[in-house]
């Protein structure tokens, strides 16, 4: 997978909720990696007399009141006002000191410097204290700047969690004790389970892979001392042990592990996939055989139908009778194996299957074999 090393243009304030949508929702925003143009050349997005009536506003602790009754059109100006005054506290007094400690250093120096994931969470905690000063503004507020900078990690905290429960994620991960009891209590063990149970619920991905192994194997040297041996071949394993363990409640693991996970945004590439630059490009993913969908549907509706006719064969009903029955009622509803082809692509499957029962001759053969399969499961 490519990753772009060229700063991320900002998205201002005016465009970042038109922009920017939910990764559960019908398509996940995207930016463009480019050069942004130097801050002294960016304008500001608001004029400043929105700036200066939501200042008047929170002096007079009306702000949320205001917002709550006004229209469409002067909320979102409201809005915007409190964008602009929101990003600078945001990156100097938050993520600043996130990314530093993440070692993003590049990312560390300037909200025209963050990488794509590190400016999508900038843009998630932004947006989590807009909404926070709307909401909670109904006091008088002299030195805003001073209050929402109070406010920060109440309301990038709390709408953390908020994110994690609508993708189904736990919001403040615990380990439940069978999980560490399972887990034989391993400290390093218990950490990296916390620290899946942590992964599935962020929107940030790890490139082309399915767990960050690089920064947990770090980590993993951290806990055991063991260096040498933390690399991601080793955590990767680990990984699995933890998931088998977390598999032995499967409704635990599908509430909390499977379906956060499933609702993570599928990384894209930043480079074609032929690359004649002689650089390693992607793998294309290997395609299946289109028929062996098909193949397996049938075998299942073969096995269904067999299932079905021996357990009314041991009421006593008459063969032929049961045969044309089950065949009819089994073959003759939707078949899933054709679902990812378009209408009409190829010929039916199921297309002479319920139709060859009108041929006494080829409905006796049918008999014949059901039977012959019957008394072969029968006798193993």
């Amino acid at each position: 997978m490519g990753l772009s090393d060229g700063p991320t243009q900002r998205l201002d304030g005016d465009r970042v909720r038109t922009v920017r949508r939910s990764l559960n929702g019908p398509q996940a925003g995207l930016y463009r990696s480019r050069a942004a143009a130097p801050a002294s050349a960016q304008s500001s997005a608001f004029p400043p007399g929105d700036v200066r009536r939501l200042r008047e506003l929170a002096r007079e602790g009306r702000l949320a009141e205001v917002v709550a009754a006004a229209a469409p059109v002067e909320r979102r100006a409201l809005t915007a006002a409190v964008y602009d005054v929101v990003w600078p506290i945001v990156f100097s007094n938050l993520t600043r000191r996130i990314e530093q400690r993440r070692g993003h250093l590049s990312c560390a120096a300037g909200v025209d410097r963050l990488a794509d994931e590190c400016l999508d969470r900038f843009h998630d905690d932004v947006e989590a204290v807009v909404d926070d000063v709307l909401a909670h503004a109904y006091r008088p507020v002299l030195n805003l700047e001073a209050w929402i900078a109070g406010r920060l990690n109440a309301a990038t905290v709390d709408a953390h969690r908020r994110r994690r429960g609508q993708r189904g994620a736990l919001q403040r991960p615990r380990l439940p004790g069978w999980l560490a009891a399972d887990l034989g209590h391993d400290r390093w063990l218990l950490a990296l389970a916390t620290n899946v149970l942590v992964w599935v619920g962020v929107n940030g991905t790890a490139g082309n892979e399915l767990w960050p192994l690089e920064s947990w194997a770090q980590e993993r040297g951290t806990y055991t001392g063991d260096w040498q041996g933390s690399d991601p071949g080793v955590v990767a394993g680990e990984v699995e042990t933890v998931l088998a363990a977390m598999r032995r409640r499967p409704q635990w693991y599908e509430s909390y592990v499977e379906r956060p996970l499933g609702a993570k945004q599928a990384p894209v590439a930043t480079r074609p996939v032929s690359d004649s630059g002689g650089e390693t490009a992607a793998a294309p993913l290997a395609l299946g055989d289109p028929d062996a969908g098909v193949e397996t549907e049938m075998r299942r509706l073969a096995a269904e139908a067999v299932g079905s006719i021996d357990r009314r064969l041991g009421r006593g009903q008459e063969t032929k009778t049961i045969v044309a029955d089950v065949i009819r009622s089994v073959f003759g509803g939707p078949f899933a194996g054709t679902l990812d082809r378009a209408p009409h692509g190829g010929a039916d499957p199921l297309g002479g299957v319920t139709g060859a029962l009108a041929d006494p001759a080829t409905l006796a053969r049918i008999v014949e074999t059901v039977r012959s399969i019957i008394s072969e499961e029968r006798a193993g």
